[in-house]
């Protein structure tokens, strides 16, 4: 049996060094944000830049756009690189550009990213209105198309409605539990139980900011936390979604998180004397880390076929879903 390697979320500083770096890890495929705030426009020039990678780099990395490109990947010892959008914004007001999307590649879309969306409430909103008219509909097309509706970012109510409205299984690429680490960005049970009850996938987050005592979280914490996890709503359901941000500067985070709809500065999961990137913890500096996360997730306890499936094979079986 084939076992894959699966990071299925990643917004780093793209070169060949990184590249090379999720080779070292042996990461199967990848999937990365290639927009945050940006219109549809900006998102056209972004994939001109990853074809230019692709062509540049295509000893290491090839373009995924189904789990077949995965089987690929493997064989020939590369990594598949799948796109997501973080955000809606680059479909405005206008359904017809969900098949343009998908039709540029994009296999994920988060509805919205913290800030209240056209489609649904984020989970910076103080009033989370849950999904909205117009997400109702684009929900309903992007069901039809096969492009991944992904809630990280999103408030309570608008996630389970996005849950019970999908007639796909749905995906939290990168957040933790709440029970673990209290927050905005973290999910409750209610969220995960129902998400496992539909088939869908949480991608566990190695982002500091999401890890309990942030950059010196314990490898023992986080994967007892997974263990957990696993406890409430079975092994299948979650995989690794790391929200690695390797190689970009500081001043990435203000595009992050303040974007184009703001004047001042949202400091989000951080606090203001912490505006950067925060120090990734010691055992997961980069993709590389993988190594560490399958010790750690032995010595709690998991079976080598389960951490076979929570570092990949998960994610395999999803993208499979995807298609089907």
């Amino acid at each position: 049996m084939t076992n894959f390697r699966i990071d299925n979320l990643q917004y780093c500083n793209w070169s060949k060094q990184i590249f090379d770096i999720n080779q070292d890890a042996k990461l199967d495929a990848i999937h990365v944000t290639i927009a945050y705030h940006e219109d549809l426009n900006e998102v056209k020039k972004n994939i001109s830049e990853w074809k230019r990678h692709f062509k540049n780099y295509e000893d290491v990395i090839l373009h995924g756009r189904t789990y077949k490109d995965i089987d690929l990947a493997h064989k020939l010892g590369k990594t598949a690189v799948f796109f997501g959008f973080q955000n809606c914004s680059p479909i405005s007001d206008n359904i017809g550009l969900v098949e343009e999307i998908y039709k540029l590649g994009i296999v994920f879309m988060q509805l919205t990213y913290n800030n209240q969306s056209l489609l649904a409430s984020g989970c910076y909103e103080d009033n989370d209105s849950g999904v909205t008219r117009m997400g109702k509909e684009v929900i309903k097309e992007m069901n039809r198309l096969g492009i991944v509706i992904d809630m990280s970012h999103s408030a309570e109510k608008s996630t389970l409605d996005a849950i019970d409205l999908s007639t796909r299984p749905i995906a939290i690429t990168h957040a933790n539990p709440s029970f673990w680490l209290d927050g905005k960005r973290s999910k409750s049970n209610r969220v995960l139980k129902a998400l496992a009850k539909s088939d869908g996938m949480l991608g566990f987050s190695l982002y500091p900011h999401h890890l309990k005592g942030k950059g010196d979280c314990l490898l023992n914490s986080f994967c007892e936390m997974v263990a957990r996890t696993v406890d409430m709503i079975g092994i299948k359901h979650v995989g690794i979604g790391s929200d690695l941000c390797t190689g970009h500067p500081d001043s990435v985070v203000d595009w992050m998180r303040n974007g184009k709809w703001t004047k001042n500065k949202d400091y989000g999961e951080g606090s203001a004397m912490n505006a950067g990137f925060p120090e990734q913890p010691s055992w997961f500096k980069d993709a590389r880390g993988f190594e560490n996360l399958e010790k750690g997730l032995f010595s709690v306890g998991f079976q080598e076929n389960e951490v076979n499936d929570i570092l990949g094979n998960n994610w395999y079986n999803f993208y499979q879903g995807i298609n089907s």
